[in-house]
């Protein structure tokens, strides 16, 4: 009888950056989106590393979390409470998008084994069904292993406008096919097409690549961007599993995404689609969609008094709340301000972000 072979060691890296201004105020550059229980009892960020734990269906290696300087005490923190003791914390001292940070992450791992698959995930996305993320990851890794980029993409279930799309092209394999185009987050007509179309799915943001194959990639695409990721990494610090990244090099790396840089790029992108219950929570709106209701629609948390309201979502840390007679609110509460907006209007709370936001001393 021949031995069932042992699935491929893949390293999660876990990108942790990003202010999640449209969750004002309860997301803030100090303490964004990932690090709240946003739905159930773990954060979001608590729930990744739940995700990418030691799991009978794959075999995943010690995290790579890339997470601003300014989050490291909430990383450690995270890490400690999901038992996570030998993760890599490579740390950002500015934002420079999703490129560089992938660079330099595929730079040290390349070093370590280049060959070694890098599955890279937002610690900020809610998935229900792990299980089938860990199959997709299964499919993928036979075109990651021969040099494939591999992005997961979503089936739609809407004419979503808030997100980028993949065209899906020729099957490479079973359940893997070429990607024929990546498509800007559209208007609803058009996105309407993509649903109608069948061949499209959404962009979310997950890959699966081999760190030599990613580095080459760079190389060809993005060459500017790799050097000076290289420059950054000989100039940086490593002490007690943390990357500091060296300041000056690392705001001298041109920002660009990932996408961008390299996977609208490269002859090498491959998509995976999978219906994994993928949600970006990117707004109020989402959460209210997402979490369990009331008989009359409203979704609270915290000290609250509703009467005669409907479909409101009302949330609160430590003050009293109460609604009267009002429908379709959002009505959140922190130390850090109070947010009152019509569920319509959940995607304009980047306004309300942008006009608290601490002011430069050079302003």
């Amino acid at each position: 009888m021949v031995p069932k072979a042992s699935p491929p060691l893949i390293t999660p890296v876990i990108l942790s950056g990003g202010a999640g201004s449209r969750l004002w105020p309860l997301s803030t550059e100090t303490r964004p989106k990932q690090f709240h229980a946003l739905l159930g009892k773990s954060t979001m960020f608590g729930q990744t590393l739940q995700r990418v734990g030691r799991q009978e269906a794959i075999a995943f290696g010690d995290p790579i979390v890339i997470c601003s300087l300014n989050h490291l005490a909430s990383v450690r923190e995270e890490l400690q409470r999901e038992h996570v003791p030998d993760a890599t914390i490579i740390l950002e001292p500015c934002p420079r998008n999703t490129a560089p940070a992938l660079s330099v992450t595929a730079l040290i791992q390349a070093e370590r084994d280049p060959d070694s698959l890098l599955l890279v995930m937002p610690a900020d996305h809610i998935i229900d069904y792990p299980d089938r993320l860990y199959q997709a990851c299964l499919d993928a890794c036979q075109a990651a292993e021969a040099g494939h980029i591999v992005t997961f993409g979503i089936p739609p279930t809407a004419p979503e406008t808030g997100f980028g799309y993949i065209k899906t092209g020729d099957e490479l394999a079973q359940r893997v096919f070429a990607v024929d185009a990546f498509k800007e987050k559209p208007d609803k007509q058009t996105a309407e097409g993509y649903l109608a179309d069948g061949a499209y799915v959404w962009n979310a943001g997950i890959f699966l690549f081999k760190a030599s194959s990613f580095v080459a990639e760079m190389a060809k695409h993005a060459p500017e961007i790799l050097d000076a990721a290289r420059a950054t990494l000989s100039a940086s610090q490593t002490e007690a599993g943390c990357v500091f990244l060296n300041e000056t090099r690392f705001a001298q790396v041109p920002a660009s995404s990932v996408d961008y840089a390299v996977m609208e790029r490269t002859h090498q992108a491959a998509v995976v689609p999978v219906d994994m219950g993928w949600h970006d929570v990117g707004s109020f709106l989402t959460l209210w969609e997402m979490a369990e209701k009331d008989g009359e629609g409203n979704v609270v948390q915290g000290p609250v008094a509703l009467f005669d309201s409907a479909n409101c979502l009302v949330r609160t840390e430590a003050v009293a709340v109460s609604l009267i007679g009002v429908n379709d609110l959002v009505v959140i509460a922190t130390e850090q301000g109070i947010l009152v907006t019509h569920k319509d209007r959940a995607q304009d709370v980047r306004l309300a972000a942008d006009a608290f936001k601490p002011k430069s001393p050079n302003a």
